[in-house]
């Protein structure tokens, strides 16, 4: 099983210290934010995500793909009905996973909660149509790409539009391109699922590209009440050859101190279960 940690927690650190740690943790993915780079990354050029690309294999690190695609951004939504805003987000869809390839990822995992609300004078199966156009665009602009894009349920707190993996599936299947898939979060689905997390890896165990791992207190594995054993062991039995990646909200602790605190549980649980 390979551990990866999202490196948001590290904003306002360097690159080297962040790659530098992140390895000596323990960890051998990165999976990186978009907005912890530059404040606008289609100001980033191909030489700097190279270097990037380099510095984490010096380090022994994989940059593994991109999260929180759409986050401070202005102008791009998923299911707006201005075809011009969708086209926009098309595009810079499209543009991340050039970024991602550049930095030697494969995947893209979409939250972005805030960017893909239902506006209130909108029906849910219109937002299903407009999102199914915008990632349907996106993936003709990204031509031979092989980077995959994962779609993320996320709580009803956090937004009004995919909050379980059945949902998630709902527009995967729309969208009809095999670099669509599924992602699943342990807290998504703590706050949203009527089913269990091992049933629900079970159950989507062909179609999930991508694991995150928190807990609902918005900390670290390891940090709060979930038992992680049986996710771990539902992971193993479905086969998953994925990365797990650490993906934390609450960095009051430290980013030290969640790193390690994660890793070292994951580690030890994985043991346990053999």
């Amino acid at each position: 099983m390979r551990f990866a940690i999202c490196q948001e927690l590290f904003e306002g650190w360097e690159w080297e210290r962040q790659c530098a740690f992140i390895a000596e943790t323990g960890y051998t993915g990165i999976e990186v934010a978009p907005f912890a780079i530059a404040d606008d990354v289609r100001a980033v050029d191909g030489e700097q995500l190279q270097h990037m690309r380099e510095v984490a294999q010096q380090h022994g690190l994989q940059v593994i793909g991109l999260h929180w695609l759409l986050a401070k951004t202005e102008g791009l939504h998923l299911t707006s009905d201005d075809a011009d805003v969708r086209e926009a987000t098309a595009q810079y869809l499209a543009h991340l996973a050039w970024m991602c390839e550049a930095l030697g990822g494969g995947l893209m995992v979409f939250g972005s909660p805030h960017q893909r609300n239902i506006f209130e004078k909108k029906s849910e199966p219109d937002a299903y149509r407009f999102a199914t156009a915008t990632f349907a665009r996106a993936f003709e602009l990204m031509q031979d790409s092989a980077v995959r894009i994962c779609m993320e349920p996320l709580t009803p707190k956090e937004t009004n539009f995919i909050n379980t993996c059945a949902e998630a599936m709902t527009l995967v299947e729309a969208v009809d391109d095999a670099r669509f898939v599924l992602h699943q979060d342990v807290k998504a689905m703590l706050g949203a699922e009527s089913d269990s997390i091992p049933v629900l890896i079970d159950r989507y165990k062909d179609v999930t590209g991508h694991f995150h791992v928190n807990d609902s207190n918005l900390l670290g594995p390891g940090m709060g009440d979930t038992d992680f054993k049986p996710i771990l062991r539902a992971l193993l039995d479905a086969q998953y050859t994925g990365w797990v990646s650490v993906e934390v909200f609450d960095y009051s602790p430290g980013a030290e101190h969640i790193a390690k605190v994660s890793l070292q549980y994951l580690q030890d649980t994985l043991a346990s279960i053999g």
